[in-house]
């Protein structure tokens, strides 16, 4: 694994149609958010840090953690507001949960690093970075090392794909960091390696983190695969938990983790890039999705009643 000083931390530019697509989710966002408030809101996120954290606490009471993580649109004048609003308002919770931290959006600065860490190190939480394109790894990387530069290791976390070939040795630079580690099958495909079967893939990295991480998080809803991570995990006797997006469906996962005494943390995505995610929780749950078509026909009706 490459120094840190060897990493590429020159931030990618943001091409008009991703800037564009940007603007239309904040446009979708104030039409959807009244009805997806109101009919989805115990299977998503919200909009703002005061929704995810009742999110956050009604899982607490149901006995999970939590992950709470921003989903930026793009267009925030100023990124850091909604991480710190997070440090905030996690400072005094009493359960458990810690900030994801979407590198790209912070422009992989390692100023923006520090000053979220030095900010963050009081109130002794966690700071965890979120995997994006393989193409940016090396960028995400040096941000993580970033955040090492202010806090201790039980306070920096990071995120590991399965599909990718160079997760293994990220696994080795994590684990010579101490650093909890996340592993995820991964939303994008490795080009130098585009047919790489996912699931072998995910345990390659699991075994590997077998050999000594201080804590993994398997972040999957897939039964079969959970259950044979965790058991090479347990094996080793590497601490373990698993980690799921808050929405998708995971009855026959959750059933067996508590049968086994397995603990599960729920990933919180709120903010503005909360419409893709609370549109496909409505996709995934159609009596959700029933229940905001009944909230807009309610809608509907008010109004034509008022007129009348």
């Amino acid at each position: 694994m490459a120094d840190t000083a060897l990493f590429d931390t020159a931030p990618p530019p943001v091409p008009l149609k991703q800037r564009l697509k940007h603007v239309a989710i904040v446009k979708t966002s104030a039409l959807l958010m009244p009805l997806i408030k109101k009919a989805a809101a115990p299977y998503a996120g919200g909009e703002t840090i005061t929704d995810a954290l009742a999110v956050a606490t009604r899982l607490a009471h149901e006995g999970h953690a939590t992950t709470l993580g921003f989903w930026d649109a793009g267009e925030e004048a100023d990124i850091l507001a909604p991480y710190r609003a997070a440090i905030t308002a996690l400072r005094d919770v009493p359960f458990e949960s810690y900030i994801s931290l979407k590198p790209p959006a912070l422009r992989f600065s390692p100023e923006l690093a520090h000053t979220l860490a030095r900010e963050v190190a009081p109130a002794g939480l966690r700071l965890h970075s979120d995997s994006h394109g393989v193409e940016v790894a090396d960028r995400s990387n040096a941000f993580t090392e970033a955040l090492l530069g202010v806090l201790p290791p039980e306070n920096v976390s990071t995120t590991l794909p399965g599909r990718w070939q160079r997760s293994l040795g990220d696994a080795d630079w994590a684990m010579s960091k101490n650093l909890a580690v996340r592993v995820v099958k991964g939303q994008w495909p490795d080009p130098a390696d585009p047919h790489r079967d996912i699931a072998s893939g995910y345990l390659a990295v699991i075994d590997r983190l077998a050999q000594g991480a201080r804590h993994v998080a398997v972040a999957t809803h897939d039964l079969e695969l959970a259950r044979a991570s965790i058991k090479r995990l347990k094996a080793a006797r590497v601490s373990c938990e698993i980690e799921i997006l808050l929405g998708m469906p995971a009855k026959p996962l959750l059933a067996w983790a508590k049968a086994g005494g397995v603990p599960v943390r729920v990933y919180v995505p709120y903010g503005p890039g909360f419409v893709p995610n609370a549109i496909g929780v409505l996709r995934r749950n159609p009596r959700i999705l029933l229940a905001v078509a009944k909230e807009r026909a309610r809608a509907i009706a008010g109004l034509f009643g008022a007129a009348a």
